[in-house]
């Protein structure tokens, strides 16, 4: 993935427009910047698909547009750490080039609040999210599904819908009711299973506490549709991840899915309602299995 930045006034860089170069964790001047740049800096974010589509062919396109929504999420939880309360999150999935960016005003300036998250999180939270290694069993409490639930929904827009796959003792689909803040069952079962297969064979998912699942993205989607619902569902998920350490459980984000037409497994009409993104939840960390 690259990242350009297109500076304006008021910046401790000159404003302009430059390249960012991770390795070295510097930037390089590439030009003047756009007409009418507000005040403050605007991350773009642009991916180079060749490398990835010689690894995983067809599932390429999906995974970097997952990988690109969690790098906003970066960016935009990094802005919050740093005092920035409004970053604006462009996820619209309209241009291939930029796929997504963040922008960071001023302070003081106006701008169409996006405040996606009531406590901005340290730094020390940001460089502790890391994915857990599998196993991690142990279906989270109430209080912690229901939180992650809130963060994923608020977090990722109109055009998906969310729920969870939890174990015994009432195995099942849960998803956040109408008001906000009770969970109610959507489906009966034991859907883990499933999950795993559908989740390219990763059968450690089937022994999960929990599974946040993004659903959506019709088979007939325009290309901006499909943007946009990959995006979203890996800003959301990246979200979701840090609401899920700050409430103690082992998460792992889950982005390969074959054939997931979940609606049809609900008895809807086929191909109207697949999985897009998950992240695997649970209470015992692998390194505290290992040592129990």
């Amino acid at each position: 993935m690259d990242t350009a930045l297109v500076v304006g006034a008021g910046c401790s860089l000159p404003p302009g427009r430059y390249g960012y170069d991770p390795r070295r964790h510097r930037v390089h001047r590439l030009g003047r910047q756009p007409a009418g740049t507000p005040p403050g800096v605007t991350a773009e974010l642009y991916v180079t698909a060749r490398r990835t589509v010689s690894h995983y062919g067809h599932r390429a396109w999906p995974l970097l547009l997952l990988d690109t929504g969690h790098a906003a999420g970066a960016l935009f939880l990094a802005a919050r750490a740093l005092g920035c309360h409004e970053p604006e999150i462009l996820l619209e999935g309209m241009a291939e080039s930029p796929l997504a960016a963040v922008r960071v005003f001023l302070p003081g300036r106006t701008h169409r609040p996006q405040v996606l998250s009531a406590d901005a999180p340290t730094p020390e939270e940001i460089l502790d999210r890391r994915s857990a290694p599998p196993p991690f069993p142990g279906t989270p409490n109430e209080r912690a599904l229901r939180a992650v639930l809130g963060s994923a929904s608020h977090a990722g827009g109109g055009d998906l819908r969310w729920c969870a796959a939890v174990g015994p003792p009432r195995s099942g689909l849960i998803e956040l009711a109408p008001d906000g803040t009770t969970l109610r069952r959507c489906a009966a079962g034991e859907a883990r299973p499933t999950l795993a297969a559908w989740a390219a064979g990763q059968g450690w998912i089937a022994e999960a506490g929990a599974v946040l699942i993004a659903r959506g993205c019709p088979t007939d989607a325009d290309a901006p549709h499909i943007r946009r619902t990959h995006l979203r569902a890996g800003f959301a998920v990246h979200l979701a991840h840090l609401t899920a350490r700050r409430h103690g459980l082992a998460a792992r984000p889950v982005g390969s899915w074959q054939q997931a037409d979940l609606g049809a497994a609900l008895g809807a009409p086929p191909g109207q309602d697949w999985i897009v993104h998950g992240l695997a939840l649970g209470t015992i960390h692998a390194e505290e299995e290992n040592t129990a």
